[in-house]
């Protein structure tokens, strides 16, 4: 009994001075940087009423830790430079490490922010092996979410710096910008990157950022019961989890085993969708084979499997043993080969493809390969398919079904967990790319986006810091006529966010690929968004940093000469063409296309057919493939509508 007494009495004791310790939040650690010049904030956690002293750069300060032992100090301004070591000691001691000063950005968005490089490491290779600067440095955010309001702090995180290893964990996008800043400036670049894949602007707002927003407060509240959701999200896990099981993997043999004998299967082409080849309206389970021949050379080795992009998820298997699996339709497929697994002669390599909705199969124009050293194997072609499952349609027999409750989705749920614990932490500028979640709902996103802006800047205390997005590229499919188009009134919401103050905007309608969400050239977008950084943060006014922007019209007879601020050396089309992707319309906006000649800075447009014209758009589509009105500086011109 005095056993167990003296045990629980010395773990009281212990657990007592361990939450005496001083503790710090995530961002601030070894490794890390400080913005300059600005006043910047020091803060942690120690036992109530805790004394705290702050050494750094030749200077001490303190600070007395509140009721609930929060503490916060704010030391003067820094110049640029380092490494510095900072002392933080209360009741112990913590000594950070290797810290510098320059400029930090906060980049954020959806699944183009989070693009690593590694997933680009095919394009990029020679950047990601030449990368070696610990002036740059990147704090990657884990995926993460609260509906019941905002955090303090993170649960993990560090500061990696650019080097071949570790810049493969680094947004892209946000390299590449990084990059081009510091052989600007040679000032170190500090990267926070918060950003989730598939996610709306509304998830990134701070409830207080939707003072103007009442459905979206509503939905704020509701969600902020816990009893609520948890129900809900059961009864939508039943619902879910009552359905057909896969045939290809309750068959006795399982048909990705060498020893399946395949009975009743057709032939089908790769790359290619389903439903455009004969299989109509099918969303379920597809299974692929193929039996393929290996040259000797090739045999034992090991190698990588490109497998383009699949719709929606996949899981490939070689010689029946599994070699790669994704559960989403991006990234595109990168799969290694071990060594020993493939053998001289035929080889049978089987895919299982998941299909929730829309099109399934395989992407064209991505690589279907086999690689092993400079020999390659040609996977497209005619393969074999047979269905093993098939999903019910969402309209049958699903009368009330509960859905659960999407909290990366929700309202405020992102800001919550994955910015709110950086908001102390002061920063030069946001990076921001984002808005394919919310292609359908143009009109809400115009006023979404400068919500974001004023609330980040608000919540910062940094009321004029510089704000640049990317605007959406190009993407889907083309088409030859002039029509209406979602992702170009998301476009054009975009565009009118510049109102803001101290705003800029990349445009990459060129930079896009039809048939994937996630183009693979981004170091030009990086590049883009360092030259808006280099005007409204750095205040270069010699720079080039936007491409043409429509600015004002003026009818005259059968034309309409349009006007654009952002010309640079002047007006071009970039490829010494006639102009294309205009269109033109009477009262009536009925579109047609358009002549269209450069006049200086001005471009006329006219069409024999419209005698009475009123509206003009340009590359007023999707995917306006050939859009070719740029400044002489290379830079595209943003889509755009007088209508």
């Amino acid at each position: 009994m005095r056993i167990k007494y003296l045990f629980n009495f010395l773990f009281f004791f212990i657990s007592l001075q361990t939450n005496g310790q001083v503790r710090l939040p995530r961002l601030i650690r070894d490794s890390m940087i400080l913005q300059r010049e600005t006043a910047l904030n020091i803060w942690g956690w120690s036992s109530p009423g805790e004394k705290i002293s702050i050494q750094f750069n030749g200077k001490k300060y303190s600070v007395t830790a509140d009721g609930k032992g929060k503490w916060s100090r704010t030391i003067p301004a820094q110049k640029a430079g380092g490494p510095h070591t900072m002392k933080i000691t209360g009741k112990n001691s913590i000594v950070l490490k290797n810290i510098l000063i320059g400029d930090v950005w906060f980049c954020s968005g959806q699944s183009n922010m989070v693009h690593q490089m590694r997933l680009h490491s095919e394009r990029y290779a020679k950047e990601i092996a030449e990368a070696n600067n610990p002036q740059i440095r990147h704090f990657f955010i884990p995926t993460m979410t609260d509906l019941t309001g905002p955090r303090t702090d993170f649960p993990t995180g560090f500061w990696k710096s650019a080097n071949p290893n570790d810049v493969l964990e680094f947004s892209a996008v946000a390299y590449f910008f990084a990059n081009n800043i510091y052989e600007k400036y040679k000032i170190p670049i500090g990267l926070i990157n918060a950003s989730v894949g598939g996610t709306p602007i509304e998830a990134w707002i701070s409830e207080s950022g939707f003072r103007s927003f009442p459905n979206e407060l509503a939905t704020i509240e509701k969600l902020k019961d816990t009893a609520y959701v948890n129900s809900t999200n059961r009864a939508a896990f039943v619902a879910a989890n009552t359905k057909i099981v896969d045939k290809g993997l309750t068959s006795p043999v399982k048909w990705y085993e060498t020893s399946y004998m395949p009975k009743g299967w057709h032939s089908i082409n790769i790359p290619g969708y389903w439903e455009d080849q004969g299989v109509r309206d099918l969303n379920g389970v597809v299974w692929y084979r193929k039996e393929i021949e290996v040259p000797l050379a090739m045999a034992g080795k090991p190698g990588k499997i490109q497998m383009g992009r699949i719709v929606d998820a996949d899981i490939v298997y070689l010689n029946g043993q599994q070699v790669g699996t994704t559960s989403y339709q991006y990234p595109q497929r990168r799969y290694a080969i071990p060594p020993g697994l493939l053998k001289a002669g035929k080889n049978l390599m089987v895919i299982r493809v998941t299909n929730q909705q829309n099109k399934g199969g395989f992407v064209p124009d991505k690589p279907y390969t086999i690689i092993v050293g400079s020999d390659t194997i040609d996977l497209k072609g005619e393969w074999q398919f047979k269905v093993g499952e098939v999903y019910q349609p969402l309209n049958i027999n699903t009368a009330g079904r509960p859905r659960a409750i999407a909290a990366q989705n929700s309202p405020a749920a992102l800001y919550n967990a994955m910015v709110a614990p950086a908001v102390p932490f002061k920063v030069k500028g946001f990076l921001w790319y984002q808005g394919e979640a919310n292609t359908g709902r143009a009109r809400e996103y115009a006023q979404l986006l400068p919500a974001l802006v004023n609330n980040w800047r608000s919540l910062w205390d940094e009321k004029n810091a510089p704000f640049i997005w990317a605007q959406l590229p190009g993407f889907m499919d083309r088409t030859y006529l002039p029509s209406e188009s979602q992702w170009a009134a998301l476009r054009e919401a975009q565009l009118q966010s510049l109102q803001v103050p101290n705003t800029a905007m990349a445009i990459t309608i060129d930079l896009g690929e039809w048939n994937d969400i996630h183009p693979d050239n981004k170091k030009d977008v990086g590049v883009r968004m360092a030259l808006a950084a280099k005007r409204i943060a750095y205040g270069d006014t010699a720079v080039v940093y936007s491409g043409p922007i429509f600015q004002s019209w003026l009818i005259e007879g059968n034309r309409i000469v349009l006007d654009f601020k952002h010309t640079g050396s002047g007006l071009i089309a970039n490829d010494d063409e006639d102009l294309r992707q205009f269109a033109i319309a009477g009262a009536d906006g009925k579109f047609v296309w358009a002549n269209a000649i450069i006049d200086g800075n001005k471009v006329i447009v006219w069409s024999e057919e419209i005698k009475d014209p009123k509206f003009v758009r340009y590359a007023w589509a999707d995917n306006p493939e050939g859009a070719n009105l740029y400044n002489k500086e290379g830079l595209p011109a943003s889509p755009f509508r007088t209508d």
